[in-house]
């Protein structure tokens, strides 16, 4: 897998994915109330944390994007 995901990129991921995945469990947020609402929003929480650990996404990678400034060869 060759990295696809930037530096910036990267962080945005990271801190959008800790905000979500840590929203769902703060009984104040209106998904509280909606348990598949709140699991979807989980589930994309942890795949942008995902992501940005390993710094490839699938998707950029079907479509040929890339926000990585340094071209690894294979």
């Amino acid at each position: 897998m060759r990295p696809n995901i930037g530096y910036a990129d990267r962080i945005l991921r990271a801190i959008i994915g800790l905000a979500l995945t840590v929203g769902t469990f703060l009984h104040s947020m209106p998904l509280a109330g909606a348990p598949v609402l709140q699991a979807i929003v989980f589930t994309v929480g942890l795949v942008l944390l995902l992501t940005a650990a390993v710094r490839f996404c699938p998707l950029y990678r079907l479509i040929g994007v890339s926000t990585c400034k340094v071209q690894f060869h294979d």
